[in-house]
């Protein structure tokens, strides 16, 4: 960062709080508000502060690397050579093009096509900031805000007494600071919040907009390029959510007992052949070598590329040997791991203690929930919370089991947040609700 963030970036954050204020009436309620724009400008704050704990606290890193040996020589292309850098836009990376081989040879991350896709979109917003770190960042942090914005009006039309929901999807600490930089987790979580939106406008209310199918596909395309193993979650656990909301059409007890053997069946069979057919000719997530490659990847980042950029915050659930059955065991532990650790001596820095305080406070929620029964029971009557946990243990298991590092955990858990609290702090405010109806009525 230099001089030019302290020119063209206040420019930059003018212009978008004033978009901001033009069209917050027509996104927001009388409810809703107050709190636009207070959760736009935290995002801004993350973002910069992003950037600045990794070029003066870390010395580098990939949000920095993105920018600097990515967009840098594609903006460098686009001057010198302006057909050759629109090829380097349009093509997907991985595989070497003689035409544009001079650039993309310094680009660290064109051989991963997840990786480089970042590198491209930072580009695009670069054009508007003339190659500016800060102000591009604030681009991003935009997009991020805009999906979980999306997602907290629906989650509120939804729950409407669920006050404490703010918290949990614009406020929440990791998702300012991981999700509002210049990073994968940005856009991921950014186009994930759109999805949820999508989803929830379409099965909790019917909704038969043609603008969020393609809202949706848009979505869907995007954290499947930057992050497949989220929709390989979500996959399984939306057909659950469905599941269970069109069960509930059947009303004779008889015939729902009869029908759900098969339905399970059905669905169980329709997952499988929807995330092969995902993964066809991705090695590296097809069904049958996800085993293998998290222990290559948990291992990697424990004792490879993740010692040596996160730090001495490793941890160890057991020994992977890549199969199926070793991860079924160490389940419970990976799970454990990415819900509520680092535990308070497990800390090493000052972000795996912002992380050790989020976990300690999603685990009194936790505790407060289950012990109080009509918390339960409401779970158990909403599809869609029950989707929510689904979601919450199978990522969990998904990125505890091939982490084995804190710091890079950190980063990989902020997809789930947003469900995490929404089932916690949902259910939490209708216990409290119920339990004052109740005392007020004896």
């Amino acid at each position: 960062m230099g001089i030019k963030d302290f020119i063209i970036t206040p420019i930059y954050l003018g212009l978008f709080t004033i978009l901001a204020i033009v069209i917050r009436p027509y996104v927001t309620t009388s409810r809703t508000r107050k709190y636009f724009l207070p959760a736009l400008w935290v995002r801004f704050i993350g973002a910069i502060a992003l950037g600045v704990i990794y070029q003066f606290y870390y010395g580098g890193g990939d949000t920095l690397n993105y920018w600097e040996h990515g967009s840098k020589w594609i903006w460098q292309a686009l001057n010198e050579q302006p057909v050759v850098g629109i090829k380097m836009l349009l093509e997907g990376g991985s595989k070497w093009n003689p035409e544009t081989f001079s650039y993309t040879n310094n680009i660290w991350y064109y051989k991963s096509p997840s990786s480089y896709a970042i590198v491209k979109i930072t580009t695009v917003f670069d054009l508007f900031t003339l190659h500016t770190y800060s102000a591009t960042a604030l681009f991003f942090s935009v997009f991020s805000f805009s999906g979980l914005w999306a997602l907290f009006t629906s989650l509120q039309k939804k729950y409407p007494r669920s006050n404490k929901l703010v918290l949990g999807i614009l406020f929440f600490p990791s998702l300012i600071f991981w999700g509002s930089g210049i990073l994968k987790d940005t856009i991921t979580i950014g186009a994930l919040g759109w999805m949820l939106w999508a989803l929830i406008e379409w099965i909790e209310f019917r909704s038969r907009n043609y603008f969020g199918l393609v809202i949706f596909i848009i979505a869907f395309m995007a954290v499947s390029v930057i992050k497949l193993y989220v929709v390989l979650c979500l996959i399984p656990t939306i057909i659950i959510w469905l599941f269970l909301k069109y069960l509930r059409v059947v009303k004779s007890l008889v015939l729902r007992i009869l029908i759900i053997p098969f339905l399970i069946i059905v669905c169980g069979v329709g997952a499988y052949l929807i995330l092969q057919q995902i993964t066809e000719g991705n090695r590296q997530y097809e069904l049958t070598n996800l085993a293998e490659r998290a222990k290559i990847t948990a291992y990697d980042i424990r004792y490879g590329w993740g010692a040596r950029l996160e730090g001495d915050g490793g941890y160890d659930l057991g020994e992977l040997d890549g199969t199926w059955s070793n991860m079924v065991q160490l389940a419970p532990k990976a799970v454990v791991v990415s819900l509520f650790r680092p535990f308070p001596w497990e800390v090493r820095n000052p972000l795996m203690l912002l992380a050790s305080l989020e976990s300690i406070v999603i685990l009194i929620l936790v505790i407060r929930l289950f012990t109080r029964p009509m918390g339960i029971t409401k779970i158990m009557k909403d599809p869609f919370l029950i989707f929510c946990l689904a979601f919450t243990i199978l990522f969990s298991f998904a990125i505890g089991i091939s982490s084995y590092n804190f710091g890079t955990l950190m980063r990989y858990k902020i997809p789930m947040i947003p469900l995490l609290l929404t089932f916690l702090l949902v259910n939490t405010s209708a216990t409290n609700s119920n339990e004052k109806s109740i005392l007020h009525q004896s």
